[in-house]
């Protein structure tokens, strides 16, 4: 939760796996790099794994009209650096970027718009697979496959939440994802049998390459920083943990539902949600059970929680022109007193983005102070302190959220036993098909078992004893966590099915 080591190793230019972009128009081969940051001096060999994405809207910094988009930006190589002093190995991955926001018609420029996203979730996807066969060769980077959290910025939250959502082929064929011009014959804007599936498998060799094949992409967690879903029907019961940060003035990533569109061009694509929809949907599928079931008395907390009351109380309307009326947990709605900002994590050096920058990308430094200036226009009153504090923020409002979602040591999940006055034991455990629950000197009145994805997995109601069988529960190899009701509150054990 805390940071506990005072310095981190990084390991550059890690290549994790090459594909196919098309930035330049042809379609070329591209070697998909990362850093790697440890905890230095550290001698755990199982630690939870971050992979962090950077913002940039997937375009290369300045061509993206904006002073940041890559995986060396400040912010993004401070917020790998936080994390790993709290004790995450966290991996800063490079991802394909590329899409004409300049194309003519609306259904070009969200074609254009999704296949890049989509192509970051293959991208992303491939590095999970990259550290599950790292895993089985030796564990070079000593993390727990069990463990694995997805983290983004910007666009990088919205890979995030795609890679955590988008499973079906319905998904990316609902009626926006699609060619209309004709009607009667409707074109997917997206076509796995060119591009590939959302796994990265698939597609034509000259557009897709296929990386780490045979690895699980399984990731137990997502956090998104003012990142967007496609569609909010993408989120269904079992789906991952999320939590979020999200400025609630952000132009682009609309705070509740609305349409991403680009000044002087118009609107790219519609009906994309930002945190405050995500996570309400997310919460009420009981998603986010595993997060709920822990208690909280950070001042992080209490901050968010501060901050959406505020937005209700005072009847704040979001960019779509959306009355914020209720609060939402796991969501800290930055409010900065800046009417547009988005990303006030963010810092950047205009001197460096004149000097060296600019050139390198093969720009002007007219370009660079453009961007520069459009950088200011939500976030004027930038600094390396104001980035920094959000950054602390955000680490502090997600990671004992991290720690109870995937039970990490120093959780707060569920009541102490001696609160009721009573002892839970579960055995056998680790278990096969059958468990029996006893609690000394009370009676239970339920018990619910949860995946630690906060899926829902068994549930018995009505109860009156402090002995229990649970039969045949046909559960998946792994850990789960178990909630046994009383009438005076709750506790919370670790089950391990073998």
């Amino acid at each position: 939760i805390d940071q506990v080591f005072s310095a981190v190793d990084i390991t550059p230019n890690v290549i994790y796996a090459t594909n196919m972009s098309v930035l330049t128009g042809t379609p070329t081969a591209q070697a998909l790099p990362m850093e790697v940051y440890q905890p230095t001096g550290d001698t755990e060999t199982s630690r939870p794994l971050i992979i962090h994405m950077h913002t940039g809207t997937f375009l290369p910094i300045l061509y993206n009209g904006n002073p940041t988009g890559m995986r060396q930006d400040f912010a993004t190589n401070a917020i790998c650096e936080d994390y790993a002093k709290r004790g995450y190995v966290v991996a800063n991955i490079e991802y394909r970027l590329g899409w004409n926001p300049t194309l003519p018609t609306q259904t070009e420029r969200a074609a254009s718009l999704m296949t890049a996203v989509y192509k970051a979730i293959q991208d992303c996807k491939s590095a999970v697979r990259y550290f599950r066969q790292d895993f089985e060769g030796g564990n070079t980077y000593g993390i727990d496959t069990s463990r694995i959290i997805l983290s983004g910025q910007g666009s990088g939250g919205w890979v995030a939440l795609g890679y955590a959502t988008v499973d079906k082929l319905a998904e990316i064929q609902l009626p926006k994802f699609l060619d209309l011009s004709d009607p009667a014959n409707p074109v997917p804007l997206i076509d796995t049998a060119v591009i590939g599936d959302w796994d990265g498998y698939g597609g034509l060799p000259a557009l897709n390459t296929e990386n780490n094949v045979g690895y699980s992409n399984d990731v137990h967690m997502v956090l998104s920083m003012g990142g967007g879903i496609g569609d909010l029907s993408w989120l269904e019961a079992g789906d991952v943990p999320m939590a979020a940060v999200h400025c609630p003035t952000d132009p682009t990533a609309i705070y509740s539902t609305g349409d991403v569109s680009v000044q002087q061009i118009g609107i790219v694509t519609t009906d994309i949600s930002g945190a405050y929809d995500v996570l309400a949907q997310s919460n009420s599928l009981g998603n986010n059970a595993s997060i709920s079931a822990g208690t909280y008395n950070d001042p992080y907390t209490t901050a968010a929680q501060a901050a959406s009351q505020g937005l209700v109380a005072g009847g704040f309307v979001d960019q779509n022109g959306t009355t914020i009326s209720s609060t939402v947990d796991n969501v800290f709605p930055y409010m900065t007193g800046n009417p547009f900002e988005s990303a006030p994590w963010d810092f950047w050096d205009s001197t460096t983005l004149v000097t060296a920058i600019a050139p390198a990308v093969g720009l002007t430094a007219q370009d660079a102070q453009g961007c520069h200036a459009n950088g200011l226009a939500t976030n004027p009153n930038m600094s390396i302190g104001k980035s920094l504090a959000y950054i602390d923020s955000t680490l502090g409002y997600f990671c004992p959220r991290i720690v109870n979602a995937l039970l990490l040591p120093g959780n707060t999940v569920g009541l102490q036993e001696t609160a009721l006055n009573t002892s839970v034991s579960i055995f056998p455990n680790p278990a096969n098909n059958n468990i029996t629950i006893s609690a000394d000197n009370k009676a239970m009145s339920g018990i619910e078992i949860y995946s630690t994805t906060g899926r829902l997995v068994a549930k018995k109601e009505g109860l009156n004893t402090s002995l229990f069988q649970l039969n045949n529960l046909n559960l998946s190899s792994g850990m789960y966590i178990v909630n046994i009701h009383f009438n005076e509150g709750v506790i919370t054990e670790k089950l391990i099915v073998k």
